[in-house]
Formats: structure tokens, C-alpha cells, sequence
């Protein structure tokens, strides 16, 4: 009896312990009323479980933007870059009503983006604070105080044209908005190296566009 209370108390707690583990491994940045996730979204499959297409050449991104269907991709189109940045969505991706955000999660739109840089000192301060204190270059001088624990890192971005990443790939950080502006441009928010700007361009960005994501919790 007594090895079988042991053997039951030893699975509860490495139960205990795993499910403690999980709590910790939800990495989750809080800011103001809103709870973020502290890393780039990193799926390859829609919340039912649905594959989300892989563009793995200039052309198959290229053709996901022309027939504006969903497609993901890594920085660079190296694997290894997934596992610092997440990976690369253009909006249809975002937008598809299959889900791309986990279970209690959504993506931002515009509105919920500019609570939280509101929050934190408008866009001229914001971007200081939401920057990791590493990856922005070599430089220490580009990277941010990371304050809240947000984490933003330079995952750059893709152009719908061509399928092209940034030039300012490792600069830069872009991340899309749930909000679109037009039936081809979509909201984003952008990061840069020595700069404490969290900036945009009015009118968006095209939709087949390649851009980091993160998620908001849901309210209960």
C-alpha cells in the first residue's frame, strides 16, 4: 500500500509540476488593462487545426498575395530564424476565419495597438519600452529597456511584390493589426533600430505583406 501511495503521490506531483511548468512557459507581458503575449506568434496550423500554406519561394509568397490567400514564411526563408522571431504572416493569414491566434487569445486591432503605446508615452516614447534589450544590431545603442517585459525584437518584414524581405531585415520589427484600411491595405505597427518611435504608414500596408504577430488576451 505503501508503494502505491507513493507511486500515486509521486505522479500528482510530477502532474503538479508539469501543469506548474506550463503556467510558466505562457509567457505574457501586461500592460495597463491589457495582457500580451511576449513573443512573436510561432504556428503552422489554424486554431481547428487547419494547415496554414508555407511559402517557401519568392514565387509561392508572391502568388499568396496575388490570389490573396493565407501563407506564412520565416525571416529569410531560414528555419532558424522561427526560433528568436516567430514567424512571417501576411494579413489574409490574420484575418482568416479559421483562427490564427491560440484558444483565449485574439490579434489587435489598431484600437487595442494604440491603448497600450497610449499607455505607455504615445508612439514617440512607446517603442524604447517595448524593445528587447537585445537583438537590435551589434549596437547596445538600438535596443530597448524591454519594461514591461514585451520583448519586441527585429523580425523584419516581406513585400507582397516580388516576395522580397526588408533590407532592414534584423533593424526593423513590423507586427499587423486585425484592422484592415482599404480592400488591399491592412494596419501595422512598426519598430526601428535607434529609434524610439512606434511607427506606421497611413493607409497600411499591402495585405499580402509579410508581418510578425502577437496576440491579446481575451477579456472575461
Amino acid at each position: 500500500k505503501m508503494k502505491k501511495y507513493l507511486i500515486r503521490s509521486g505522479i500528482v506531483f510530477i502532474a503538479l509540476f508539469s501543469l506548474s511548468s506550463l503556467k510558466i512557459d505562457t509567457k505574457e507581458a501586461k500592460i495597463g488593462n491589457q495582457t500580451w503575449t511576449n513573443s512573436n506568434l510561432n504556428v503552422s496550423k489554424f486554431r481547428n487545426g487547419e494547415a496554414i500554406p508555407q511559402a517557401k519561394t519568392f514565387e509561392e509568397w508572391e502568388r499568396a498575395c496575388r490570389y490573396g490567400k493565407p501563407a506564412w514564411c520565416y525571416l529569410g526563408n531560414e528555419a532558424s530564424n522561427g526560433e528568436v522571431f516567430g514567424k512571417l504572416y501576411n494579413w489574409y493569414a490574420v484575418n482568416d476565419p479559421r483562427g490564427l491566434a491560440p484558444k483565449g487569445w485574439h490579434i489587435p486591432s489598431k484600437k487595442e495597438w494604440n491603448e497600450m503605446i497610449e499607455f505607455l508615452g504615445g508612439d514617440e516614447m512607446a517603442g524604447n519600452k517595448l524593445k528587447a534589450d537585445r537583438e537590435w544590431t551589434e549596437s547596445q545603442y538600438g535596443n530597448g529597456t524591454n519594461e514591461f517585459g514585451f520583448n519586441a525584437l527585429p523580425g523584419g518584414g516581406r513585400s507582397c511584390d516580388g516576395g522580397f524581405f526588408n533590407e532592414n531585415d534584423r533593424n526593423e520589427g513590423n507586427w499587423w493589426c486585425s484592422s484592415d484600411c482599404s480592400s488591399k491595405g491592412a494596419d501595422y505597427k512598426s519598430l526601428s533600430y535607434g529609434s524610439d518611435w512606434v511607427s506606421s504608414i497611413y493607409g497600411g500596408i499591402d495585405k499580402g505583406s509579410g508581418c510578425s504577430v502577437r496576440c491579446v488576451k481575451n477579456s472575461k
